[in-house]
């Protein structure tokens, strides 16, 4: 029996469970884990723009937006080699840490809406705070697993995974403010999607760890179906435990999704992007997702709309729209007309 068999026939095997129908909506306005402007204002930009009523269209979706977390304006100096408002990117990420909690415990898929991609630490931790048996899929252009030591930017939004893996916990200084995220997640259970600019040391790592990095060469080899098949089997053979999708948008095409602080060429197409989240969505098991990265300010009004619309449509693929379409609420037939006679 040839590979792709056996892996076929593996997945087949997998627990199937219903997906959650309920959701809990969490804005982030913060881009001090990056230097350009705009990241900020995506939550608004994204509600404006009707993701709330379209995510209610959804098939049975109960939506929850429990509001923009509070993101400290003003911070202390620290002393810490390489890592830009790293006192602002602790507070941001400790009070999102406690309403991805909230959220989950209340019985909902945590959505999260940034913002920039350093409140990955905050999204992921108050995930494993409330399931610890998680797993990770980071989609992404770039892999995010840099420290201060590495880092060439100094931008915390480049080192999320490192500050959350505890395999990497030794590589790290004492970071004052910190404290109150201690790295218990396993790089083990970490998967990328989407790489096509990754730096030396993130390859050193996820080579050293063996983590299951599919990249762009890898999707156009085997297509997007087989690379994220491959991905769940290796961190979740049995398929039972949560999982976390923590999205980027410059994953995707610059053409795509132009509007984007870092944006990379050669990426997932929207339908490849889509066609990732309803697989994921068809597990049962999505408990989280994070959409980072949009950023309004850049570009025309065309990119920006074009961004924001593929956001949203990646976002809703991941918690139930079908692209066959949605048949109305409560109706089991087509309208019948009916005639009065003149009298």
């Amino acid at each position: 029996m040839n590979l792709v068999r056996v892996f076929l026939r593996n997945m087949s095997q997998q627990t199937k469970c219903q997906p959650l129908k309920r959701v809990g909506l969490i804005g982030v306005p913060f881009e001090k884990g990056q230097k350009k402007y705009g990241v900020s204002i995506a939550p608004a930009a994204l509600r404006s723009a009707g993701l709330i009523e379209r995510l209610k269209d959804i098939d049975g979706l109960d939506v929850k937006d429990y509001g923009d977390i509070e993101v400290p304006s003003s911070e202390r100096p620290v002393d810490v080699d390489n890592m830009a408002h790293l006192p602002l990117v602790s507070a941001c990420n400790k009070n999102l840490s406690d309403k991805v909690s909230q959220v989950l415990k209340d019985g909902r898929v945590a959505v999260t809406i940034g913002g920039d991609h350093s409140i990955g630490v905050g999204t992921v931790d108050g995930h494993y705070k409330v399931n610890e048996n998680m797993i990770l899929i980071w989609v992404d252009a770039h892999a995010d697993i840099n420290t201060n030591k590495t880092s060439e930017s100094g931008s915390v939004h480049g080192m999320p995974v490192a500050l959350l893996v505890k395999e990497l916990s030794d590589y790290w200084p004492y970071l004052p403010t910190m404290d109150w995220q201690v790295p218990k997640f396993s790089i083990k259970n970490l998967g990328y999607i989407g790489l096509r600019s990754v730096d030396k040391y993130e390859r050193l790592a996820i080579e050293k760890y063996d983590v299951p990095a599919f990249a762009m060469e890898d999707i156009e080899d085997y297509g997007i179906h087989k690379s994220i098949d491959h991905v769940l089997q290796r961190l979740d053979p049995k398929g039972n435990k949560p999982i976390h999708v923590s999205f980027d948008i410059d994953s995707l095409d610059s053409l795509e999704a132009p509007s984007t602080g870092t944006p990379v060429r050669g990426g997932l197409t929207l339908r490849e992007a889509i066609k990732l989240m309803e697989i994921i969505h068809a597990t049962g098991r999505l408990r989280a997702f994070d959409l980072v990265e949009i950023n309004p300010a850049l570009g025309n009004d065309s990119d920006r709309k074009r961004t924001i619309e593929a956001g949203m449509s990646v976002m809703m693929a991941a918690l139930g729209f079908s692209r066959r379409g949605m048949t109305p609420r409560g109706v089991s037939d087509l309208p019948v007309q009916t005639y009065h006679k003149n009298k």
